[in-house]
């Protein structure tokens, strides 16, 4: 549509005029730092940050009925920028110029409700939200549209020129920031570290494809974090990882995109979360909280977060009800098939306390809850999930086993109505369901087939045929026939089928 087609109470805002007055602010000693570099930590007590709109206050001063209607306008729009994440330019990243944008596809990936086998099973009425769907194949797009859309403001200002983007990885970050790093070459060149033999080879090969720079370490996730720090803090590199705060404000993006598929109308919703470095819950929580102050939602919905019991620190943090009492402490992990989620020491940790309690107190009660689950758990109901038409990655059974873990400690009712975060395209992992279907997990995963679930292909070969098609070797005439012919009666007879009357 042009925008002459559009009503006269729309036009003069479907185009994000807004510029806003961001600043970094640190959860630690709540110092405020301007935006003209790139901060990972606040240079005076090395605390986290967060990103800032300092003219909020102007957001609310447009209706929230009418904040809906623009958002709503605007997927009419064919223009590339406010297609994607920057629908809701003016609560993203209002400072950025919208020919400076990145679009690659990402966002408003689909929301897909459960069947009523499944949901029969579970309890509750339900959704998937796959955000395999994006470039990818995982929400960490949403992240690096944000971050990667800002070195480019910054390099057209000339703030910047020439940027090494270094980010480390359990596979989904590095596809992601070697993609958008890719799409701006040659200013930024990307380099990614991942931990040796610990992402599955569909992840490895996203990198590689890119064009990054791809280093393998020993150790894991944590170990591979800690280097990419000391390299940010001693050289001059980009990092990438949801340390950096622009990530965060890119993956809000879930939250608003839930609001709108929802018509927003979110208060009767519980929305389930997997957590590995802790980013994406702080930046839907951070999400639904912008939406309720500028009125654009009534209500805040639940917030689940999930975590496998072999990289659980955020729910042992939670596991104490006193709040003068909770003390963070990193885990070992142990061996997870919620490959991303396998991290021991989040980097957003204090973005979830700081974010949790804000979110509570803002709805007046709790609204955010932990819960972790057994690898068996997880597994089973992502094949389960899979089973009924869904494309849930092992981080989309997650929060599945999340949900039902929820509704067992009564932190979700059969009244609520799930929203369930598959982050990541299940083909990333289809390695996990090989070994579950062949029964090879090594001890440590705690992981036993469930007959039920197990699913292998059969071979046919009639006995009685001495000779079958071979690539470069065809059969004809009645060989062939009588190879079709024997092929069909076995299947035939394998599926219980009765032949159709003449």
């Amino acid at each position: 549509m042009k925008l002459d087609d559009f009503p006269q109470e729309i036009q003069a805002r479907l185009m994000p005029a807004h510029a806003g007055r961001m600043a970094y602010r640190c959860l630690g000693c709540s110092a405020r730092f301007g935006i003209e570099r790139l901060l990972y930590v606040c240079p005076e007590c090395g605390q986290v940050l967060l990103i800032e709109d300092q003219d909020f206050e102007r957001l609310k001063a447009t209706p929230g009925r009418l904040w809906r209607r623009v958002f709503d306008y605007r997927k009419m729009l064919t223009l590339t920028a406010l297609k994607g994440i920057y629908r809701y330019h003016e609560f993203i990243g209002p400072v950025i110029p919208l020919d400076a944008a990145l679009y690659l596809g990402e966002g408003h990936t689909p929301v897909v409700r459960a069947n009523a086998p499944l949901r029969g099973e579970v309890g509750l009425d339900f959704y998937f939200k796959n955000d395999g769907q994006n470039p990818s194949a995982s929400f960490k797009d949403r992240g690096m549209a944000s971050a990667f859309s800002y070195i480019h403001t910054l390099i057209r200002q000339g703030t910047l020129s020439e940027v090494l983007a270094v980010c480390a990885s359990t596979g989904d970050t590095s596809a992601a920031a070697a993609l958008y790093g890719a799409y701006l070459k040659p200013r930024i060149k990307s380099a990614v570290l991942l931990p040796h033999k610990k992402v599955t080879p569909q992840q490895l090969s996203q990198p590689l494809g890119s064009g990054a720079m791809v280093f393998e370490i020993p150790g894991v996730f944590d170990d591979c974090m800690k280097v990419v720090e000391a390299l940010s803090e001693d050289y001059p590199v980009a990092l990438l990882n949801s340390k950096n705060a622009w990530r965060i404000l890119g993956q809000e993006s879930y939250a608003y995109e839930i609001a709108q598929d929802f018509e927003y109308d979110v208060g009767p919703l519980a929305v389930v979360v997997p957590i590995g470095n802790a980013g994406n819950i702080t930046a839907i929580l951070s999400g639904f909280l912008k939406f309720f102050e500028a009125g654009v939602i009534t209500a805040l919905p639940k917030i689940v977060g999930v975590q496998s019991e072999h990289a659980d620190p955020v729910y042992r943090y939670y596991l104490e009800p006193d709040p003068a009492k909770r003390r963070f402490t990193p885990v070992t992990v142990r061996p997870s098939v919620a490959q991303a989620a396998m991290i021991g020491n989040p980097v957003s940790m204090p973005r979830v306390v700081h974010l949790a309690d804000r979110y509570n107190q803002t709805a007046g009660r709790q609204r955010v809850f932990f819960a972790a689950v057994a690898e068996q758990e997880i597994m089973d109901w992502q094949l389960t999930a899979n089973r009924n038409g869904h494309v849930a990655c092992t981080h989309g059974g997650e929060t599945l086993a999340g949900l039902m873990a929820a509704r067992r400690r009564g932190m979700v009712d059969g009244g609520d109505i799930a929203v369930l975060d598959s982050t990541a395209h299940a083909l990333k992992f289809s390695g996990f369901q090989e070994m579950y279907f062949e029964n090879r997990f090594p001890a440590d995963f705690e992981i036993t087939p469930n007959p039920a679930l197990v699913n292998r292909p059969v071979y046919i070969h009639p006995a009685d045929l001495s000779r079958v098609p071979a690539p470069g070797k065809p059969l004809g005439g009645k060989e062939f026939q009588r190879f079709v012919q024997r092929t069909a009666e076995d299947i035939a007879g394998r599926l219980d089928l009765n032949k159709t009357p003449c």
